[in-house]
């Protein structure tokens, strides 16, 4: 195994040509910050990863990123179909943080930059990696608001493995037409559009406008805004998102698409625009298919608030890719199966569909409660998977749950941490997914007191972090606050570290009954949490902390791993285990 390499980033320091003083002294100040983040952090992440300059640029806040706040991105799209192209105008409406003449803009480096303007004048910039270093005309104040237009063509970047490679998919559908789509989650939105990568900014708002072959549809994010014929009879499809959106989010779907619209009522009376857009000749497959999403809403909102794009609307657009969470447009490519391509892998027979389900449940945990760096995508994840649980619990009530739940332990590796590395776009590991929904089922079980667990998952994603940025950080502290519980250490161990908590125990005959020594052993200094044990049918909770403690049992017990999750580890029986 090659031993670990960081590439710190000695080469922000390096000079580069029309860079003021100003801005080389806030990049070595820059410099050594990123420099003592990532060293303190190899210190601890067990991992073997390089980073390059590349992913510097990419993943870190830079004084030329955080010198802008992005209001609107208003994109133009023309498609080439035959030659698997596209060329495009982004108007990129920005505000100034910070006095500033140079900004940085993400682009791949195989799309062709045609222009960029800024108030009528061309604007000097420079390449490097997947970014651009642009120098404005003049210097722009703190408050300012200004735009940007940035012309741009070329052959997007091809999807090898969609949706986890992500890229452009240029194929056909079944009725032998074109059927153009794209993903770009953890690669970026730059892949194929300019705009500030990260996903710390996201736009206010943003219009998309695409421009496709006769006989094909563009549907794209948020509101339909009509079709539109320019000079040349060429139609345009234009489309609106009135809510913040992370740039990956962003999505267009070209096919032979045809348009089913219905209405979602709520137990209030509000009501949800619903739309499905399906390669034509599915139509009678969808309808009855996704008959399945009202429940679902209905569900997801009772625990989760009010779906979080009610001016947008909900819709699921039919892709030649499994599926992603694309707001308020999410891709749909589970080819009208129940499960998992077919499959319910809780083992249960339960028919609901598992792209439906999930992706769905990313409305409210990625799209509308956003982590502000890649390597705290576990935000996402594994609120998103523990959704699907909640889903099973509404429907199916909690022994189901607590199956499903606890259906994939087995593929759980524990070996890499699901949190990332800050600052070089680097995420977690796939463990995010099922690990995440069983530490969170774990945290539920540890409050012990459902009508707190459920106040605090809505007050979570319906008020307190919705249509918001967060971090780690802040996610506890949340957690902290909300459940007055001292739950700090939990995080640490189950997101931080790849190792589960370790429950030592040994037991041993007494006159009246059982006693039972325990203690934790973990990663987290002074580690506890309480566990559950099953006595003669009844669960009982008992406190256990990291140094060993005993409990008398006046019967025959068992270990409650269902509801929480940890090894078990039956040691020896000896009195120096006792400490004190």
């Amino acid at each position: 195994m090659a031993s670990k390499i960081y590439a710190y980033p000695y080469h922000l320091c390096a000079p580069m040509k029309f860079v003021s003083d100003r801005y080389q002294r806030a990049r070595l100040k820059f410099a050594a910050l990123v420099f003592a983040v990532l060293y303190n952090f190899s210190q601890a992440h067990a991992q073997d990863v390089v980073f390059d300059r590349g992913d510097t640029l990419r993943g870190a806040l830079s004084p030329v990123r955080t010198c802008y706040d992005v209001n609107h991105y208003d994109l133009w799209l023309r498609i080439d179909t035959s030659y698997q192209s596209i060329k495009g105008k982004n108007t990129i409406s920005f505000s100034a943080t910070t006095d500033f003449q140079d900004m940085q803009v993400d682009l791949f480096k195989n799309m062709v930059v045609a222009t960029i303007t800024f108030e009528n004048q061309p604007v000097q910039f420079k390449r490097e990696f997947n970014s651009m270093l642009l120098h404005l005309p003049r210097v722009l104040s703190k408050g300012e608001h200004a735009t940007l237009e940035i012309e741009y063509f070329g052959k997007p970047r091809v999807a090898k493995n969609p949706p986890w490679d992500g890229g452009f998919i240029w194929t056909t559908s079944e009725n032998n037409q074109p059927w153009i789509a794209v993903s770009c989650q953890g690669i970026g939105a730059s892949l194929w559009w300019p705009c500030k990568d990260h996903l710390s900014d996201e736009p206010d708002s943003m219009d998309i406008h695409c421009q496709v072959p006769q006989g094909l549809v563009c549907v794209s994010n948020g509101q339909d805004r009509g079709i539109t014929f320019d000079k040349e009879g060429i139609k345009t499809f234009n489309w609106h998102v009135s809510y913040p959106i992370n740039n990956y989010n962003v999505s267009i779907n070209i096919g032979d698409y045809v348009h089913m619209h219905d209405v979602y009522q709520d137990e209030t009376g509000d009501t949800l625009s619903i739309d499905y857009y399906v390669i034509r000749g599915n139509e009678q497959k969808a309808t009855e298919h996704f008959k399945q999403v009202k429940p679902m809403l209905a569900c997801y909102e009772k625990f989760l608030g009010k779906y979080p794009f009610p001016n947008d609307g909900y819709a699921l657009v039919q892709t030649p890719y499994l599926g992603m969470e694309h707001q308020g447009a999410i891709a749909y490519g589970n080819k009208f199966r129940t499960g998992y391509l077919g499959s319910d892998r809780s083992g249960q027979q339960l028919k609901f569909d598992y792209i439906i389900i999930h992706e769905t449940g990313h409305e409210w945990w990625g799209n509308s409660v956003t982590a502000g760096d890649i390597a705290d995508m576990w935000i996402h994840e594994s609120f998103c998977t523990y959704s699907e649980a909640i889903y099973v619990e509404c429907l199916h009530g909690y022994d189901t749950a607590m199956t499903y739940v606890n259906a994939l332990k087995k593929t759980v590796q524990n070996n890499t941490s699901i949190m990332g590395i800050y600052g070089v776009n680097h995420e977690g590991h796939y463990d995010m997914y099922v690990k995440g929904m069983l530490f969170l089922n774990t945290l539920r079980h540890v409050i012990n007191n459902d009508e707190l667990w459920w106040n605090t998952i809505k007050t979570l994603s319906d008020s307190t972090f919705k249509h918001s940025v967060t971090n780690y950080n802040e996610i506890v502290e949340f957690f902290e606050e909300k459940t007055k519980m001292p739950v700090a250490p939990l995080f640490e161990q189950y997101v931080k570290h790849p190792e589960l908590p370790v429950l030592e125990y040994s037991s041993k005959k007494a006159k009246n009954g059982t006693t039972l020594r325990m203690r934790w052993a973990s990663n987290v200094e002074n580690f506890a949490m309480p566990i559950k044990l099953i006595l003669d049918g009844t669960s009982v909770q008992v406190n256990v902390n990291s140094k060993w403690s005993r409990v008398t049992l006046p019967s025959s017990y068992k270990f409650d791993q269902l509801t929480s999750y940890y090894t078990l580890k039956k040691v020896k029986n000896k009195r120096r285990m006792i400490n004190g």
